[in-house]
C-alpha cells in the first residue's frame, strides 16, 4: 500500500518530533532523517517530491549554518524538490534567507498538523504539475512546430498554416523581421513533409561575398578558377532530396537571381566551369525581412522570380505584435538557460516581468533569447530582477488583468468611437453597435457618456 503513496522526506533530529510528524503524516510515505547525511542518503533512494526541514540539525541544533547547507546540498542535487522549512519565530530571518536560497515555504513551530498539511498538499500539487509540463514538452519535442513557443492568435495563425503547407511540394516565401524565428519555420515545413529524412540544407545570401556566391550555390567543376583543385558540389545540390532554405533572399545579386530563376522553373543547376546539365530534385523556402515587391517595383529585385518563391507566404509577427509571448517566451528561455548553467530555481520579480512585457523587442526571439542567457548568469540570487536584465527605459503602466476592468474600458473606448463616427445619433450608435437603444443609453449612463462632445 505504502508504494502507492507519496513520498515525504522529513529532515528532523528530535526523535520525539519525528515519531509525531510521521504519524501526522499517514497519507504519505514518509521517510525520515536527522543530520544532512542521512537526508542526503534519503534523498538518492526515494527521491521524494516533498520535504520538511528542521534548520537547527547537528552539529548546530541552536542555529541554522547546517539547516541552510542541507538545504544548498538538497537543491543541488535535485532542484526540484519542494523544501518547507520548519522555524521558530524568533529564527524568521533564517527562514527568508531560506527562502531566498530557493526553499519552497516555510511553517513556523510548534507545527499545526492541519495548516502544515495544506502547505505539503500544494507543494505536491505544484510538483505534479511541473512534472506533467516538462513531460508534455517532452511528448512534444519531436512535433515540427516544437521549436515555435506561443499562445498569440496571430502566430498560432502561422502554425496552423505550416502544417497545411508543409505536406505540399510548394514553395514557401517566410516574411519576418529579424530574429523573428524564419528558419525555425522553414525546418518545421521541412520537418512536415515526405522529405523530412532526407538534408536540409540552409544559405544565406547576405553572409556571402557576391563573387562566392554562385559556387557555393551551385558547385563549381575543378579548374574553374583559381584555387578549384576538384570538383564541389554547392548547396542546392547537397540538399538533393530535402529542403534547400535560402534565407535573406531579398540580398541576392541580380545575376544570380536569373540563375536561380531558371533553376526553379527547368529544375536543372549548372556548375560553374561546366556545362553538364544537373537536375536536382528539391523544395524551395526562402526568407527575407525585406519588401520584395518594392525591391521589384525599383529594379532591385526581379518581378518574375518573387512569384515563382512566392507560391505560399508566411508571414511572421514581430514579437512586439504577439500578445502577451514576450513573458512566455522570457520563462522559457529562463527555464532553459537555469538548467544549462545549474542555476535551479530562479524566477522573475514583479518589476522584470513587467519591463519585458512593455520591451519593444527589436531584435524580437533572438534578442530575447540572449538577454535571457545574460540574465540567468548575472543574477545574484534567485531572483531575476530588472537590473539583471538591463533593458532601457522604464516600464509602461501595467495593464489591468481585473476583467470587469479590461471590459469597462473597451465598452467605453467603443461607445465613444461609434457616437463620433455618427455624429451623437443614438440611433446609428446602437446600430454600429449591436445593441438596442436602451441598452445604449445604460451603458452611455454609467460610463458617464454625453451624446454629444461638449
Amino acid at each position: 500500500m505504502s508504494q502507492t503513496k507519496p513520498k515525504l522526506l522529513i529532515i528532523e533530529d528530535d526523535p520525539g518530533l519525528q515519531k509525531q510528524l510521521k504519524w501526522s503524516f499517514d497519507e504519505y510515505d514518509v521517510v525520515v532523517a536527522g543530520d544532512r547525511e542521512a537526508a542526503l542518503a534519503q534523498l538518492r533512494r526515494h527521491e521524494p517530491a516533498v520535504c520538511t526541514m528542521d534548520l537547527g540539525l547537528p552539529p548546530d541544533p541552536d542555529g541554522a549554518t547546517e539547516g541552510l547547507a542541507t538545504l544548498q546540498s538538497i537543491l543541488a542535487l535535485a532542484p526540484d524538490t519542494k523544501v518547507i522549512v520548519l522555524t521558530g519565530n524568533q529564527d524568521r530571518a533564517h527562514a527568508v534567507q531560506a527562502i531566498a536560497m530557493g526553499a519552497y515555504d516555510f511553517h513556523q513551530k510548534p507545527c499545526e498538523p492541519e495548516l502544515l498539511s495544506l502547505v505539503i498538499k500544494r507543494a505536491f500539487f505544484l510538483h505534479g504539475l511541473q512534472q506533467e509540463n516538462r513531460r508534455m514538452q517532452q511528448n512534444q519535442a519531436d512535433s515540427p512546430l516544437a521549436g515555435i513557443i506561443s499562445r498569440d492568435p496571430g502566430m498560432l495563425k502561422v502554425c496552423r498554416q505550416v502544417e497545411k503547407v508543409a505536406p505540399s511540394s510548394a514553395t514557401v516565401m517566410v516574411l519576418g523581421e529579424s530574429g523573428t524565428g524564419k528558419e525555425v519555420i522553414a525546418r518545421a515545413l521541412h520537418a512536415g513533409s515526405p522529405r523530412a529524412k532526407e538534408r536540409f540544407t540552409a544559405i544565406n545570401c547576405a553572409a556571402i561575398p557576391e563573387t562566392l556566391l554562385e559556387s557555393e550555390l551551385f558547385g563549381y567543376e575543378k579548374g574553374a578558377f583559381t584555387g578549384a583543385v576538384k570538383q564541389t558540389k554547392g548547396k542546392v545540390e547537397m540538399a538533393n532530396g530535402g529542403t534547400f532554405f535560402l534565407d535573406e533572399v531579398g540580398d541576392m545579386p541580380m545575376p544570380l537571381q536569373a540563375k536561380l530563376l531558371r533553376f526553379l522553373q527547368e529544375r536543372v543547376i549548372e556548375r560553374v566551369g561546366g556545362h553538364e546539365e544537373i537536375p536536382v530534385d528539391v523544395r524551395i523556402v526562402c526568407a527575407t525581412h525585406q519588401n520584395l515587391k518594392e525591391l521589384a517595383k525599383t529594379g532591385r529585385f526581379r518581378e518574375d522570380l518573387y512569384y515563382r518563391l512566392s507560391e505560399i507566404v508566411l508571414t511572421i509577427p514581430p514579437l512586439r505584435e504577439r500578445e502577451g509571448d514576450a513573458v512566455l517566451l522570457a520563462q522559457h528561455f529562463k527555464n532553459r538557460f537555469s538548467t544549462q548553467e545549474g542555476r535551479g530555481n530562479l524566477h522573475f520579480t514583479p518589476d522584470a516581468l513587467a519591463q519585458i512585457s512593455h520591451h519593444e523587442w527589436p531584435g524580437n526571439v533572438r534578442e530575447m533569447e540572449n538577454i535571457i542567457k545574460r540574465a540567468v548568469i548575472m543574477a545574484d540570487g534567485p531572483a531575476i530582477t530588472s537590473d539583471d536584465l538591463g533593458l532601457s527605459g522604464a516600464p509602461e503602466e501595467e495593464q489591468p488583468f481585473n476583467l470587469r476592468q479590461v471590459r469597462d474600458e473597451a465598452e467605453y473606448k467603443a461607445i465613444v468611437k461609434a457616437l463620433a463616427q455618427v455624429e451623437g445619433n443614438i440611433v446609428k450608435a446602437s446600430e454600429l453597435l449591436g445593441v438596442s437603444r436602451p441598452t445604449l443609453y445604460d451603458l452611455m449612463e454609467r460610463h458617464a457618456i454625453k451624446a454629444s462632445a461638449s
